[in-house]
Parts: structure tokens; sequence; C-alpha cells
């Protein structure tokens, strides 16, 4: 009987394992091309503000960081540098800076989403139309699927 409790406990523990690094190396696997510096740097010219993404937040840790420039604009939002891989990754503008999940959780109804981030190293995520960055003040990079606050910036 000890024996079929450590087998099936062995096992459970390598499936948990085996899971997490599918979570974890199956965006990586999947993920496109990222943009070159030439392509962000042209997209990032046409950015009215600016900020930037630090590993030194309260709510960043070992895998959930971004570091680098994030440009905003009329048409995009840019990023020089990097975000910790990850799941469906969606780019948000909030109305004032947050640094955890739960300060992102107590203004979202008031954040709007841009888009999705497919990218962890360089992204240009085009701006919808309707959105006007001048109404907002701070990007955040939220993980939809874990509900995890990865990073942010003020960019005004």
């Amino acid at each position: 009987m000890k024996m079929l409790i450590l087998c099936i406990t062995t096992q459970a523990i390598a499936l948990a394992i085996g899971f997490a690094a599918g979570v974890y190396f199956l965006p990586i696997l999947t993920a496109p091309n990222a943009p070159s510096i030439a392509e962000v740097e042209q997209a990032a010219a046409q950015a009215a503000y600016s900020g930037e993404f630090r590993r030194d937040l309260e709510g960043s840790d070992l895998l959930h960081w971004g570091e680098g420039i994030v440009a905003v604009g009329p048409d995009a939002v840019t990023l020089m540098g990097r975000v910790a891989p990850g799941p469906d990754y969606k780019l948000y503008l909030a109305p004032s800076f947050v640094e955890t999940e739960t300060e992102f959780e107590a203004i979202r109804d008031r954040a709007v989403r841009v888009g999705d981030i497919d990218t962890f190293e360089n992204f240009i995520v085009p701006m919808p139309a309707d959105i006007d960055p001048a109404d907002y003040n701070t990007v955040v990079v939220w993980c939809e699927s874990f509900g995890e606050f990865i990073t942010a910036a003020t960019y005004r």
C-alpha cells in the first residue's frame, strides 16, 4: 500500500511540474517573431508619451516583470525592452499608476484594454481608434488567464 501511495504521489508531482513548465514554455515556443529594433523605433517615433517598465515594482517578481522603454502614441504602444514570458498578456491604459494586482483590480473598471501582447522582447500593440491616450497616464501589462500583474509604467 505504501508503494502505491508513493507511486501516485510521485506521478502527481511529475504531472504538476510538467503542467507548470508547459504553461511557462508554451507561450515562448508559440510566440511570433518580435518586431525589429527599427520597426519599434519607427512606431515609437510617432509617440507623444513615454515611460519605463522597471523590475523593482512591488507587484513584480521572478516570473512577473517588465523592463524597457514604453512609448504611447495615437497609433500604437511600443516597448523597446522585455517582459517576462507568460500566457494571455493584455495591454491596458489606466487613469492612475498601479504596481500590484490589488491596485489594478481596484481601478480596472476605469482602465481600457488596448490589445494583446504576443511577443516578450519588444512589441508593437496597435492603438484602437476610439482610445485617446491623453485620457490615461499609465500602461499596464496584465496576465488575463491568471489575474497576474506583470508590470506598469507611468507615461505622462
